[in-house]
């Protein structure tokens, strides 16, 4: 499907051809995709004092999880300098002719708002052929953030209690159990309310990749499903308070702009337990839940799997 935007990057294509001069695209400042991009071997950085593994994830532009794996990191993830790590190269896409930044998200089942943010691109979200994206793994990511600390726990503990963000002390480094088995085919509403934005196209080029439920704030938040918290936190820019609940058969739910989270990484929650309070952090300016659906990487229509009545 042509969004307006890709119709209007296509005629910007074809005007530029025929004048004689082929489009050029220009890194924008702040652009971080150098490092790597186009390299189809891995590299080794090497570990400096006062290095963790937050702090390599982001300086190389790589998520934590593809870090930790690819060099068999353990918890609590310290490491020493002097040590060797490696890099695999990140996912890139070349953008085509006729591509939009919404087609390039769900080619590789990603959320736009990330996409964008990733490389960095601003509203109306213009890109441009042979202009390379990162591509992230938008709740990978955020799960990886929860994973690995931005500083071993013994190094934490050093500091005033004040100094440590309220994220990363619910977010420890232990590795989650699997999820249990769910309570029923369908998936109960995690509120009461109307839905004010639907799954799909929101205009501008955008995508909802969930719905929007408004309630009043403090509202109980409650699990659409038995499962175990994969993350809990605010690292996820324009989601606020987040939750993201991993259940069986490799489903995954999520429930932004809370006001406040009531469970952790690693905790079991039982299908209709409260899981949270609704408020409007993030990038929303009135109370609502954003409520996701995901089977595997790719979101669908909630609306298509949720009971007929709220529970």
């Amino acid at each position: 499907m042509h969004t307006r935007l890709s119709q209007f990057s296509l005629w910007l294509f074809t005007a530029l051809v025929l004048a004689g001069c082929a489009p050029k695209w220009e890194p924008p400042p702040g652009y971080r995709g150098g490092f790597l991009v186009g390299a189809d071997t891995p590299r080794a950085v090497t570990v400096q004092k006062g290095d963790s593994v937050y702090l390599i994830a982001r300086r190389y532009n790589v998520p934590m999880k593809a870090l930790i794996e690819a060099n068999g990191l353990q918890p609590p993830y310290v490491l020493q300098p002097g040590q060797v790590l490696r890099i695999d190269p990140p996912l890139v896409h070349v953008v085509q002719r006729g591509d939009s930044l919404y087609a390039i998200s769900r080619r590789y089942g990603v959320d736009m708002r990330a996409l964008a943010q990733k490389n960095p691109i601003r509203p109306p979200f213009t890109i441009f052929p042979g202009q390379q994206l990162l591509v992230p793994d938008n709740y990978t990511s955020a799960t990886a953030v929860a994973q690995a600390s931005p500083e071993a726990p013994q190094a934490r503990s050093s500091r005033t209690r004040d100094s440590a963000s309220p994220s990363a002390s619910s977010n420890t480094p232990v590795a989650p159990p699997a999820p249990p088995a769910r309570a029923g085919s369908r998936f109960v509403w995690p509120v009461e309310g109307n839905v004010v934005a639907k799954f799909g196209p929101s205009g501008k080029g955008l995508h909802n990749d969930g719905i929007n439920i408004a309630v009043r704030e403090g509202t109980d938040v409650r699990a659409a499903e038995n499962g175990v918290v994969a993350y809990s936190g605010n690292e996820l820019q324009g989601f606020g308070n987040l939750l993201l609940i991993k259940h069986a058969d490799g489903w995954m739910t999520a429930y932004a702009h809370n006001q406040s989270l009531l469970v952790k990484r690693g905790d079991q929650v039982r299908r209709g337990q409260v899981i949270s309070r609704a408020g409007k952090s993030g990038n929303v300016r009135s109370p609502q839940l954003h409520f996701e659906l995901r089977r595997g990487t790719r979101a669908v229509n909630p609306l298509d799997y949720l009971d007929s009545r709220a529970s």
